[in-house]
């Protein structure tokens, strides 16, 4: 039959598409009412649309048919998926069976001990998470508690000493702990006249 009129042949359906209605996928024209999976028919769009050859898929049947196979693949970061798909009338594409690990029941207190194991700052004992945390004297602190352990000024990587543990800003380290005496800066006018 001629094509009169204009516009391609949907890929579904093999019928003439307009360009109102057209979805494009891998250089192929569809109406948007056939623009679904192969497998599971649901609706597709630019984002969900995975295509191979000449058919389109949602990415999770493109997944079931095409994607990885065995014992860990699944739909998500750490996922087991058992789903194969059939009843969607997927017949996947099956290679050499992987070997399933053997079964170990889970260890509690090594996923307790991960809790357990956060850091705790000095200061206030609390514990110190990652998008917290600001290291001085070699241990974790939180930036609210990185601060003179006399003046409490807010510290930072330039101008913070420790001793015994305990953070300080240079002056307060330098007043208090610092060599003592006239000429070392320790003391001040009226204490130097105080001794003479």
């Amino acid at each position: 039959m001629p094509n009169w009129g204009g516009g391609a042949k949907c890929g579904a359906c093999e019928k003439t598409v307009y360009h109102a209605e057209e979805m494009q996928c891998n250089g192929r024209s569809f109406h948007k009412s056939c623009f679904l999976c192969m497998a599971c028919r649901k609706a597709l769009d630019s984002t969900t649309v995975a295509a191979h050859e000449s058919e389109i898929y949602c990415k999770t049947c493109y997944g079931r048919k095409y994607g990885p196979k065995g014992v860990g693949f699944g739909q998500g970061a750490g996922c087991l998926s058992t789903d194969t798909g059939d009843h969607l009338g997927l017949n996947l594409q099956q290679g050499s069976p992987k070997p399933a690990r053997p079964s170990t029941p889970t260890n509690a207190s090594k996923f307790a001990k991960k809790v357990v194991d956060v850091d705790k700052c000095p200061r206030c004992g609390k514990s110190v998470y990652a998008a917290e945390k600001i290291m001085g004297g070699g241990k974790p602190w939180h930036k609210s508690c990185f601060r003179c352990a006399i003046c409490g000024k807010s510290l930072e990587s330039t101008n913070v000493t420790d001793k015994d543990g305990e953070l300080y800003c240079k002056v307060c380290y330098a007043k208090n702990f610092g060599p003592k005496g006239i000429g070392f800066g320790g003391l001040t006018q009226v204490e130097k006249k105080e001794c003479e």
